[in-house]
């Protein structure tokens, strides 16, 4: 299998037509004829992964996040004054890896629905896009639980599900049965949440004065940080690689680092 035929075949699973018009989806950087030896997935496209699926006999990084959105003014080796794509694109090219992402194309499909949901224990009913029908691809979830339970109960089977510390916005004995799931970055669709009738919306990131309103408004929030919210996905980047026809024996995950953590000083609820 070469390159060209994984990327073709990726992108009629998850087609370019459902990434947003800022997002960059696909083939980065590579040689779409060459033969693959291996693919790697990861969750984010840096140089340190490019050397990790290296090392691994891969000549194929497939990753959600794309290595850039904006293309950097210069592909060169690490550097402080320039963004890391910068050197990962230097060192993909330079060592014959192809990169490949999966992003908001992806965020819309079913299979990151079903995963967000089972990662709670809940029952998928529609994308927050679209919540008077189940049947349309659309970015995050709006969720039934199979067993109701608190704020505090909920952020707790979070933080296990998805390997978080997370920040917690609203009163800890709320109860929650319906839940807005978004990975990543929330944006403005906790407006969507609230619309939708959600009593807690969980998610990778939001900026304070949005958590703080939605919390104001009777709308908790689940913050878990945006790598980990979206670190399940590798999963859906490895069975749709081999779905593709890649060799299941030479198709490995990275697992994503600890890039953050945090100092805790005792309950404050």
């Amino acid at each position: 299998m070469i390159v060209a035929e994984l990327e073709r075949a990726l992108l009629a699973r998850y087609p370019k037509t459902n990434a947003e018009s800022w997002d960059h989806v696909g083939l980065s950087v590579g040689d779409p004829a060459a033969e693959i030896t291996g693919v790697a997935c990861a969750l984010d496209a840096t140089e340190a992964n490019v050397h990790r699926a290296l090392e691994a006999g891969a000549n194929v990084l497939l990753t959600h996040h794309p290595i850039y959105i904006k293309a950097p003014e210069a592909f060169c080796p690490p550097g402080a004054t320039r963004p890391q794509c910068s050197a990962a694109l230097y060192e993909a090219a330079r060592c014959g890896v192809s990169i490949i992402s999966l992003h908001t194309n992806l965020d819309r499909s079913h299979e990151a629905r079903i995963c967000l949901s089972r990662l709670l224990d809940a029952a998928p009913a529609s994308s927050l896009e679209h919540v008077d029908d189940p049947e349309p691809c659309g970015l995050g979830v709006l969720a039934t639980l199979h067993d109701p339970c608190s704020l505090r109960n909920l952020a707790t089977r979070a933080a296990t599900a998805f390997g978080s510390d997370p920040r917690v916005w609203g009163k800890a004995d709320r109860s929650c049965r319906t839940v807005a799931i978004l990975g990543g970055s929330l944006g403005d669709f906790g407006e969507l949440a609230i619309a939708a009738g959600a009593d807690v919306v969980v998610t990778g990131e939001a900026g304070y004065h949005v958590a703080q309103d939605l919390a104001l408004r009777g709308l908790p929030v689940i913050l878990l940080g945006h790598d980990r919210s979206e670190e399940p996905f590798v999963d859906i980047l490895m069975n749709s690689a081999v779905d593709a026809g890649a060799d299941p024996r030479h198709a490995i995950k990275i697992l994503n680092p600890c890039q953050w953590w945090t100092v805790t000083k005792g309950e404050n609820l």
